[in-house]
């Protein structure tokens, strides 16, 4: 491993430990949800309408883990916590392993 790739790992692997920032910063500042993460119902508030492709189209995919949190609305913020590094540092294996696959097709090995 290079240094410049050990320098990029250093800094996706700080990067998914400061992910709970997320929770942390609006839940101090009672900012809400974060911006452009609204449900419907949300944005309906927000603007007194929903617009009618997202209407539609809102119930097309459902996140495997809803908000990064393993245990649920309800679950204390440690859960949470813990449920952001784990869903960063998932997020980050499944990029790496895409990119390390397509890399290995488009690139032949010189042997």
């Amino acid at each position: 491993m290079t240094k410049t790739q050990k320098k990029l790992w250093i800094g996706l692997v700080i990067m998914a430990l400061l992910s709970p920032l997320g929770i942390i910063l609006p839940a101090i500042f009672n900012a809400g949800g974060a911006w452009g993460e609204w449900s419907a119902e949300q944005l309906e508030k927000l603007l007194g309408f929903v617009p009618e492709g997202l209407r539609k189209d809102s119930d097309l995919w459902k996140a495997p883990v809803q908000d990064y949190n393993l245990g649920g609305e309800a679950a204390p913020d440690g859960v949470q916590l813990v449920s952001y590094i784990i869903s960063g540092a998932v997020g980050i294996i499944v990029v790496a392993l895409i990119v390390y696959l397509i890399s290995k097709m488009v690139v032949k090995d010189e042997k």
